[in-house]
């Protein structure tokens, strides 16, 4: 026998409050209606669920056994009210996140970390690529959104770009290099030493050769090529190598003190950081209250980068 589920949190809120009146203020029910629904359910099960002229209302044991059942009833839709409550105002579900990988290790792991500390009933999905795979995604709805550097003219129709931070790389090395303690410093200085090369598919690998180019230097060493952001330091911090990074990355690091920025400006990539997403595909709340965190984040960090000089990560 299959009894409604309703008629059993009825039950439940007549025995939980001692009264069809009570029990009707506690689902925003009428009286009346509630009255109707424990006859429907007593014919239904073919017995008394509660004494017979006993008053206050005192449940048989059969009542007493449903209305457990109700009170599960009950819960369930408690806890389903509030997590349509959380969903809708973006405090439960999952973000699809996608980026390129040493962006997303040096500058936006730590906002990730520092977002589910505060919401620890949302979900981070997150996975590494570059701008050409990452649009495909976001186009078969497998991403929500992805934090790339993008030119403005590269970003294809359909879909938003939300900038968080102007493109700017450096050219990096470990604390104490030889050219930390060399004043003046020129271009031509930089091409003796070896290089780290970021992956080839990499925007990072074609300003790394845009660079070197440009101080007239197209046959140089690379020492080390690919690997992860981590994978790159280590090789960075124990070698007198050289490599571009972007400077968010460089500034992030700078408290351990473990590599620094050389004193000397370089061409800036027509490339800026920021949030794309496919404006075609409608945005759940959950991705909405993320993106307005991570962009709060780099309003802070610009600041931050503006009042430190270059230098003073040197």
């Amino acid at each position: 026998m299959k009894l409604d589920p309703r008629h059993l949190e009825m039950l439940f809120a007549i025995v939980e409050q001692g009264g069809l009146t009570e029990g009707a203020e506690l689902l925003g029910k009428s009286q009346p209606s509630l009255s109707r629904s424990l006859a429907m359910l007593e014919q239904r099960v073919g017995a008394p669920l509660f004494e017979p002229g006993k008053r206050p209302l005192q449940a048989t044991e059969l009542g007493l056994a449903l209305a457990a059942e109700g009170k599960k009833v009950f819960i369930a839709g408690r806890e389903s009210s509030e997590i349509l409550v959380r969903f809708r105002h973006g405090k439960t579900g999952a973000v699809r996140v996608a980026g390129t990988p040493f962006f997303l290790d040096g500058v936006i792991s730590g906002m990730i970390a520092a977002f589910q500390s505060e919401h620890p009933h949302i979900r981070i999905d997150q996975s590494y690529g570059y701008p050409t795979e990452l649009i495909r995604k976001l186009e078969e709805g497998v991403l929500d959104l992805a934090l790339v550097p993008m030119r403005r003219a590269s970003i294809p129709e359909g879909f938003e770009f939300d900038q968080f931070l102007p493109g700017r790389n450096v050219i990096a090395c470990r604390a104490g290099h030889p050219l930390m303690k060399q004043g003046g410093i020129k271009l031509s200085d930089i091409a003796l030493y070896p290089w780290i090369a970021p992956p080839p598919d990499s925007p990072l690998f074609h300003d790394l050769r845009a660079v070197l180019e440009g101080i007239g230097v197209k046959d140089f060493k690379i020492s080390f090529t690919g690997g992860s952001l981590i994978a790159v330091v280590s090789i960075l911090t124990g070698s007198d190598a050289l490599t571009v990074l972007p400077y968010s990355v460089v500034f992030m690091m700078r408290r351990q003190r473990s590599i620094s920025a050389l004193p000397i400006r370089i061409g800036d990539p027509d490339r800026h950081l920021g949030a794309l997403i496919d404006s075609r595909r409608p945005i759940r709340p959950t991705v909405e209250r993320f993106m307005g965190y991570i962009r709060q984040e780099f309003e802070t960090l610009s600041t931050s980068i503006d009042r430190t000089g270059q230098n003073e990560i040197s």
